[in-house]
C-alpha cells in the first residue's frame, strides 16, 4: 500500500527559499522539513524562476496551484461547452440539457451540477450577471427564495374542492385534465392566460385584454371547444375571482371544475411548474404591449419543444403526439381558423 503524500505549503516553500539562500545542500534542507531529497530537488526544478530570480516561495507556489488545476469540464471542452449554452439558451434546464445528451448519446455526457457549478463559477469568476440568464430560474445564487403572504381565498360559487378532483387526474394516468391560470406583469392589466394538460405537460398561451369573470370563462371554452371530448375533462383552478364563472363551462364544453384549497396553489402543481419555467421568456417586466404575437408562438414552440426528465426527456410535443394520439403544434392558443 502507497504512502500518502502531502503537496508542499506556502510556508515550507518560504523555508526551501530560506535554507537554499544560507547555502543549505539538498539533503539538509530535506531534513530541516522531513522531506526526501528528491522532492526539494523537484520542487527547485519545477517551480524555480528564471535565472537570476532564482526561487521564490510566491511564484513557486502559485506554479503549483497552476499546474494541479486543470480547469472545469466545460472549459475544457469547447465543442460541448458550446452544445450546452446552445440549449439553456434556448430555455433547457441544466437536468434537462443532461439528460437529454444521455438519451441521444447511450451514456451520461455531462451531470446536471457540472453545468450548474461552471455557471455559478463564471458569475463569480466574470462578475457578469448576464450568465445567470442561462438558468431556468435566473437566480444569482442557488437557495431558495422567501415565500411571500398570499391573500384570502374567496367563495366562489358553484366551488368544487380539489379533493374530489378524480384520481386519474392527480395521477395523470388519463388524458384530458388541465389546469389553467394567469400570468401577471408589472405593467397594470397586463396578462396571459396559460392552459397546461396535467398528462403531456403540453402548455397553451393567449394574450388577454381583461381578467374579468366573464371574457376569461368565455376564453377558456374557445380554447378547449375544439377539442375532442376525451381530451377535455377537467379543469382545475387557483381561487382567484377570475375564475368565479367557471360553471360557465360545465355545458360546454363539457368540462369539471375544481379548485385548489386556500393558500394552496401548488395543489396545482402541473401549471405553476410550467409558469416559473415559461418566466424564462416573459419576465414580469416583459412589456406585452411591445411583443409581436410570433414572438409568443415562438415562445411556447420553445416551450413544448424542450425535453423534460418528467417525460424520460422527451418533449410535451412528442408526448402529446405519440401517447394521445393527437396532432397539436405548439401555437399560442387552440382556437381554431
Amino acid at each position: 500500500m502507497g504512502s500518502r503524500y502531502d503537496q508542499l505549503t506556502l510556508d515550507e516553500r518560504c523555508k526551501i527559499a530560506e535554507l537554499q539562500g544560507a547555502g543549505c545542500s539538498l539533503r539538509q534542507i530535506a531534513a530541516a522539513l522531513d522531506r526526501s531529497p528528491s522532492s526539494i530537488s523537484r520542487e527547485l526544478s519545477r517551480n524555480a524562476a528564471h535565472p537570476p530570480a532564482g526561487y521564490r516561495p510566491a511564484f513557486a507556489h502559485q506554479q503549483a496551484r497552476a499546474r494541479r488545476w486543470s480547469g472545469a469540464r466545460l472549459a475544457r471542452a469547447p465543442a460541448l461547452r458550446d452544445t450546452v449554452l446552445g440549449q439553456l439558451s434556448q430555455g433547457w434546464s441544466p437536468a434537462q440539457v443532461a439528460g437529454r445528451l444521455k438519451r441521444d448519446h447511450g451514456h451520461t455526457v455531462i451531470g446536471c451540477e457540472t453545468i450548474y457549478r461552471f455557471i455559478y463559477a463564471q458569475l463569480k469568476r466574470t462578475n457578469d450577471g448576464a450568465w445567470r440568464r442561462y438558468l431556468p430560474r435566473a437566480k444569482g445564487r442557488r437557495g431558495r427564495r422567501s415565500r411571500k403572504s398570499r391573500s384570502p381565498a374567496l367563495a366562489i360559487k358553484h366551488r368544487v374542492p380539489i379533493e374530489k378532483r378524480p384520481v386519474q387526474a392527480q395521477n395523470r394516468s388519463q388524458a384530458g385534465h388541465w389546469e389553467a391560470d394567469f400570468m401577471l406583469f408589472s405593467r397594470l392589466g397586463q396578462s396571459v392566460l396559460v392552459l397546461h394538460e396535467r398528462t403531456s405537460r403540453l402548455t397553451a398561451l393567449v394574450k388577454t385584454d381583461s381578467r374579468r369573470a366573464q371574457p376569461t370563462a368565455t376564453t377558456l371554452a374557445e380554447l378547449l371547444r375544439p377539442l375532442p371530448e376525451r381530451l377535455r375533462r377537467s379543469l382545475t383552478f387557483d381561487n382567484g375571482t377570475e375564475f368565479a364563472e367557471h360553471y360557465r363551462l360545465h355545458q360546454s364544453p363539457g368540462l369539471a371544475t375544481f379548485f385548489c384549497a386556500p393558500h394552496c396553489p401548488w395543489q396545482k402543481g402541473g401549471i405553476e411548474n410550467a409558469i416559473g419555467r415559461l418566466r424564462r421568456f416573459l419576465r414580469r417586466k416583459t412589456n406585452l404591449d411591445t411583443l409581436h404575437p410570433h414572438d409568443l408562438t415562438r415562445f411556447i414552440h420553445a416551450y413544448n419543444h424542450a425535453p423534460r426528465q418528467c417525460l424520460d426527456f422527451q418533449t410535451p410535443a412528442e408526448v402529446f403526439s405519440k401517447v394521445l394520439h393527437f396532432k397539436w403544434e405548439s401555437t399560442p392558443s387552440l382556437r381554431s381558423g
